[in-house]
């Protein structure tokens, strides 16, 4: 009797390990599906939960992994019932004028929230695998994710993300192979109408790109409008989520960081861990005590061709500093 519950408190040992493998992967998964790292984060917990509770029905016909990836679509799918699409403030109407009001303050489950590299890809990985993890963690296809219905979803992520056979997805998702398909056709369908490029991957940075942010971060610190001219492309983008704002133009981005945005000025920006594949700094403000530095915004830069396309400034800070290891204050 003692020997058999010892064989099973080292088999359940043995498969917390295997869980714990793949806790990344499938944080990766459930993130791409609720645009969450936090929401991504319970997600994995609550499907380790179920799978303890159903471990002595798992008679092993399945692999492990598939046995967890079913589990884990079933939580999101749970997760996404009722709910409104996170989005990103493109998503929500034309580009405002820089020196109007900024909009609604919208709740933080309105928006794709930022995820740490870290959380969702293999540090150890091939780097082509790393750079194909980087692609689908774009935020501008995870926004074009959210548009499509969770299980359309679920089957494109698995498809064409993941790679899995339609007839795999079509067992995980307890449906037919021809569903699959049309499921995969349908969601294409809307993701060619969101006018997505998903062939703009972001680049790996190379030589010069640490130079370019180097540069960003003083000119930055500096407010020299000169210097960021030169560094930032005609058409970029801003956006300042929980705002409504977003800003189309070098030109108008300008107009609001010496306007409305002047309050940035004197500002200091650390490095931070990478958010999804791009590069990420803390922005800290003047505090108005007049002691040392306030968090302000989680800035996630995206540089094409040797410039800045776009500029992200996410501003829950209270969440999101700790997460991407940022104190959230600086002395003096």
């Amino acid at each position: 009797m003692m020997a058999a519950m010892e064989a099973t408190t080292v088999s359940r040992d043995e498969l917390g390990q295997e869980f714990d493998g793949h806790r990344r992967e499938l944080t990766a998964y459930c993130y791409r599906m609720l645009a969450s790292p936090f929401e991504a984060e319970d997600a994995v917990q609550e499907t380790f939960i179920r799978a303890w509770r159903a471990v002595d029905r798992f008679e092993g016909r399945a692999a492990l992994r598939t046995w967890l990836y079913r589990i884990a679509t079933n939580v999101c799918l749970d997760l996404l019932k009722g709910r409104e699409r996170r989005a990103r403030p493109m998503d929500m109407g034309p580009a405002r004028d820089p020196m109007g009001p900024h909009g609604e303050i919208l709740p933080e489950v309105t928006w794709i929230e930022p995820v740490p590299d870290e959380l969702v890809l293999q540090p150890d990985a091939d780097p082509a695998e790393v750079a194909v993890g980087r692609e689908s963690i774009r935020l501008a296809l995870v926004a074009a994710l959210q548009h499509l219905p969770p299980r359309q979803r679920a089957a494109l992520i698995l498809c064409e993300v993941l790679r899995w056979k339609a007839t795999e997805a079509a067992e995980l998702l307890e449906t037919s192979v021809a569903s699959v398909n049309s499921a995969l056709q349908r969601a294409r369908a809307t993701l060619e109408e969101t006018q997505l490029d998903r062939g703009a991957a972001a680049p790996d940075l190379g030589d010069a790109d640490p130079q370019l942010l180097d540069r960003f971060v003083k000119a930055f610190e500096a407010y020299d409008i000169d210097q960021l001219t030169a560094l930032i492309q005609e058409d970029a983008v801003q956006s300042m989520p929980p705002y409504e704002l977003w800003l189309s133009g070098k030109e108008d981005i300008f107009k609001w960081w010496f306007g409305p945005g002047i309050g940035c000025k004197g500002s200091r920006v650390v490095p931070a861990k990478r958010a999804n594949g791009l590069p990420t700094f803390g922005q800290y403000k003047p505090a108005v005590t007049g002691e040392g530095y306030e968090p302000w915004a989680l800035q996630v830069l995206d540089v094409r061709d040797g410039r800045i396309g776009e500029l992200t400034f996410f501003l829950s800070t209270e969440t999101l500093f700790p997460l991407f290891g940022l104190p959230l204050r600086l002395p003096a």
